[in-house]
């Protein structure tokens, strides 16, 4: 799955910047530490918006575009912030088989967001995934730490409800 750039503007604070421009300070001199300082970006901003990048680019005397592969391509780094309330829906095998694209479909179009995306408002973030573990009672979301099972997608707008 492709990892789209973040259309929410990105809210750093100068806070954020002095402990980001710390690590890279005490790393910058570390050869092989450009991901650890990558790590620690998205530990102190969630993800790492191309600002962050940037800030990671001069700061470690790589190019953006570096930063910018290794972020795309590890699946631990996110471009996009997490929101208030976290949808991940499976894709796997037994889901997928029961309706889990469905559920994807209907939540893109009420939220108005693809998987890897955050609503503007910061209030949901989607995600699909591969496995969830909870095959029985496929097809399988979560919202945080609640978990819905046996989803038609009728029953997307009632459970987002309780979130709104």
């Amino acid at each position: 799955m492709k990892k789209r750039i973040s259309s929410v503007p990105f809210k750093g604070t100068p806070e954020q910047e002095a402990k980001l421009r710390a690590v890279i300070d005490e790393k910058k001199n570390v050869e092989g530490s450009l991901m650890q300082v990558m790590q620690e970006a998205q530990e102190i901003y969630g993800y790492l918006p191309l600002e962050v990048q940037k800030i990671i680019a001069e700061g470690m005397g790589v190019s953006v575009e570096q930063v910018y592969g290794i972020a795309t391509f590890y699946a631990q780094f996110a471009l996009s912030p997490k929101g208030e309330h976290q949808i991940s829906v499976c894709l796997g095998t037994a889901c997928y088989v029961k309706g889990s694209q469905d559920i994807i479909d209907r939540l893109t179009e009420v939220l108005g967001i693809e998987a890897g995306e955050c609503t503007a408002d910061g209030k949901f973030s989607l995600e699909a995934c591969r496995c969830i573990g909870a095959c029985g009672l496929a097809p399988v979301m979560t919202v945080g730490e609640d978990v819905y099972g046996r989803l038609t997608k009728a029953d997307v707008d009632t459970i987002l409800a309780k979130y709104r």
